[in-house]
């Protein structure tokens, strides 16, 4: 990592994990849902991608996010209700992708406005003017999550830039060649080693 022209190595995933931020790449497949070990994370930025398959509802349980971009990716099926309840959720994008069903309704939601959910033509709901069938069906949760099989397919060589907070917010860019398996146990590994995780989340 080159930082104000030092050259400086991280062998490991800093202990405190605050952000990711894999936008603008070539990255396929679907989003591990071991990410929702993360439990401190607050930035979670995938957009300009070429991820697919359902919005993990398991993301549900990073209570402590405040942004979590997924635009212009390939996802499908219908947004999560269990996102309602990041209620420190500040900044959701998920337009330019291929969603369809009911938006959820309240809480956060009832702040984000068209430009979050723009080009889904398969949604309705508040804040779009298309409304809802009255039979329009429940939100899907009976396809599977967490399959390492389906989950991390196509996920390989992941460069990732990581968010963390010392006296500021800084970035870290640990890069290289990995599976998908890899970067998975990274991630909680760093989960675990994290003890400092802010307001309890």
């Amino acid at each position: 990592m080159n930082s104000k022209g030092q050259m400086m190595t991280y062998n490991k995933i800093p202990d405190i994990l605050a952000g990711i931020i894999l936008s603008n790449n070539s990255f396929d497949g679907a989003i591990p849902a071991s990410i929702a070990n993360l439990k401190g994370l607050q930035v979670l930025n995938l957009q300009n991608n070429n991820l697919q398959g359902h919005i993990p509802s398991c993301l549900g349980n990073l209570t402590n996010l405040e942004s979590l971009d997924l635009s212009n990716n390939k996802f499908s099926g219908q947004i999560p209700q269990q996102l309602v309840e990041l209620t420190f959720l500040e900044f959701f994008n998920v337009s330019d992708n291929h969603l369809t069903g009911l938006i959820p309704q309240g809480k956060q939601f009832a702040t984000f406005d068209n430009t979050s959910f723009d080009g889904n033509s398969g949604l309705c709901g508040r804040p779009l003017s298309k409304g809802c069938e009255s039979n329009e069906a429940p939100a899907n949760e009976d396809h599977t999550e967490g399959s390492e099989e389906s989950l991390f397919s196509g996920a390989s060589d992941w460069k990732i830039i990581l968010i963390g907070y010392a006296a500021d917010l800084w970035q870290d860019w640990f890069s290289g060649s990995t599976s998908a398996q890899e970067l998975s146990d990274g991630f909680c590994r760093s989960w675990e080693r994290s003890k400092r995780k802010r307001g309890g989340g």
